[in-house]
């Protein structure tokens, strides 16, 4: 993807400078909510679950709901000098991305005479407390918190993306901070707490509801992804790199390859077939009424 850098991100806040612990070369192990350590293979499942998350139920944690003690968000923000930043082309590309996509987005909410606010992009390094979410380890992904608008991420997913699930380059991370983009999206638009409010009605539509709503914010990253073809600055390969990575995340794949029989009604975001074909539709319509999945007879 071709992307200028240098422009102004007002709209991200780096605390990576606030961790106190070093993130090794494997990735963390996270505990379960009764305090149980998981082995590789559930490493691998809460972890590709809970990539993309967001929008209801996850593999893990509903992120509507707190993830640990809520707390207030940290104070501040403590960028890591550029000369001293290992990860520096990630973190420009990702911002870039991100302020990209909420222009886009900006833009299509002027046009149908809407208000758009403006979501906060925290990138942190192995833990981070939210406002209204509560604290999270690096190993559950990127994810977006409603309470208070901000997506989070730690750039280190990017190389988990390609070590664990096999979805690598640039534009399969676009994808990813897109996707994220599009919950934010969904709740400006009310859908969030539609869906938060069926499901509750309606446990035993919780996972359906759930699905619809991961593949919708899918779509969304496609309505984007089609903004960036029209300015020329997609290149080859880079579609085929946002597939791979739609693919990677289906939950058909996570459970094939976690050794578990593939179980279509545990299912939480979608197969690898539904979120692939759902981010193309909005690519290819370049519209987000084309990404109504709620109303669709089969997702």
């Amino acid at each position: 993807m071709r992307w200028k850098r240098g422009g102004p991100t007002p709209d991200v806040i780096d605390q990576r400078g606030r961790s106190g612990g070093r993130r090794g070369g494997g990735m963390p192990i996270p505990m379960g909510r009764a305090g149980g350590g998981l082995g590789l293979v559930g490493v691998l499942i809460v972890i590709a679950f809970q990539v993309l998350g967001g929008g209801g139920g996850g593999g893990g944690f509903a992120i509507d709901q707190p993830l640990g003690d809520v707390a207030s968000p940290q104070a501040g923000a403590d960028p890591i000098p550029a000369s001293q930043d290992p990860d520096k082309d990630l973190r420009d590309f990702s911002a870039y991305v991100f302020t990209d996509a909420q222009q886009r987005w900006q833009t299509i909410f002027r046009e149908e005479g809407r208000p758009y606010e403006r979501a906060k992009l925290v990138l942190f390094r192995d833990e981070v407390t939210t406002g209204g979410c509560g604290s999270a380890s690096s190993a559950v992904g990127p994810f977006y918190c409603p309470a208070d608008q901000r997506v989070y991420l730690d750039l280190s997913f990017y190389r988990d993306m390609e070590r664990q699930l096999g979805a690598s380059g640039d534009f399969a991370w676009a994808y990813v901070i897109a996707h994220e983009v599009g919950h934010h999206v969904q709740r400006l638009l009310g859908t969030s707490g539609e869906v938060d409010r069926a499901q509750r009605a309606d446990r035993d539509r919780a996972n359906e509801l759930s699905v619809r709503q991961e593949l919708q914010a899918d779509c969304y990253a496609g309505v984007w992804a089609r903004g960036v073809f029209e300015a020329g600055q997609l290149e080859s390969g880079d579609v085929e790199e946002a597939f791979r990575a739609a693919e990677a995340v289906g939950d058909d794949r996570l459970q094939a390859n976690a050794g578990r029989t593939v179980n279509e009604e545990t299912f939480t975001h979608g197969s690898s077939e539904q979120r692939r074909r759902w981010f193309d539709s909005g690519r290819k319509a370049g519209d987000p009424g084309s990404c109504d999945t709620f109303s669709a007879d089969d997702v």
